[in-house]
């Protein structure tokens, strides 16, 4: 491994505490280690321990990816292992994943990635996006564009506005967490898309289902008629390996009965 700057893990961990809004204080405190001694670490003038990396991360809450890089910023080897879904490695995660897809039916679900990219989805999915501009299916599919873009679903989303601000808070927050400069571009892109022309007003969708001012819901005009939607956000519990970490099963549960029935004779409609 080739010599690091002394200073490199200072500034790697101090951003993170900046970004986790702490202060020296905050973070010596909750690692149970002197401000002192914190200090120099900022500074450069102590190493840390592999142990030490490991537990600052831990306080920080920093995601797997980035224990990674502050592994080696700090001069040791990354400890968590990172598997391309398509590859023989990660078979059994994809397995598993395709099997939860699978048990949703007859409702959508899908499974993407930390920057929003499908890459895995039930056979209801592709009933709901199919006749949008072939530019937005095209592989990698990034749910945010594909949900958002006037080309893409959003002239079909009967409470864009809502769905909107719900999809751009969620991102705001997954930027807050990861300090993912990717995540930040998609941001900055989806934000400026402009609403499509039937746009609503905001409150479209009141009345949508019993859940209507508990939740924000999504409702979709499709071929089938106006489909209402709940939408859930799975991860996996204490993983591991970094691809299984930043995997997220989005899955549309429906929000009244005859959205339940429809998708039903949809599904029948496949076998």
């Amino acid at each position: 491994m080739s010599a690091i700057k002394p200073d490199l893990f200072g500034n790697v961990l101090k951003v993170w505490r900046k970004q986790r809004r702490m202060s020296q204080l905050d973070l010596a405190s909750e690692a149970a280690i002197s401000t002192r001694h914190l200090s120099f670490l900022e500074t450069g003038r102590a190493r840390p321990s592999r142990d030490m990396v490991l537990h600052l991360s831990e306080c920080l809450d920093v995601p797997l990816r980035e224990r990674n890089a502050m592994l080696i910023a700090g001069g040791f080897a990354p400890i968590y292992a990172e598997h391309d879904l398509g590859t023989e490695q990660s078979a059994a995660i994809r397995a598993a994943v395709d099997r939860i897809l699978t048990a949703h039916e007859p409702y959508p679900a899908l499974a993407m990635d930390r920057h929003w990219n499908m890459v895995a989805a039930n056979r209801i999915v592709p009933l709901l996006i199919g006749g949008v501009d072939p530019e937005f299916l095209r592989l990698p599919v990034n749910i945010l564009r594909l949900s958002l873009h006037p080309n893409g679903l959003a002239p079909r989303v009967v409470n864009y506005v809502e769905w909107r601000n719900h999809l751009l808070d969620r991102l705001r927050r997954q930027i807050a967490v990861t300090a993912d400069v990717k995540l930040r571009g998609l941001y900055d892109e989806v934000s400026r898309y402009r609403a499509p022309a039937n746009a609503g007003e905001p409150g479209a969708a009141d009345g949508a289902g019993d859940l209507s001012g508990l939740v924000v819901p999504l409702v979709l005009q499709s071929d089938a008629g106006e489909l209402r939607f709940v939408s859930t956000t799975t991860v996996f519990g204490t993983p591991v390996e970094v691809t299984l970490s930043e995997l997220a099963i989005e899955t549309l549960l429906p929000a009244d009965t005859q959205t339940a029935a429809t998708l039903r004779g949809l599904a029948a409609d496949l076998r």
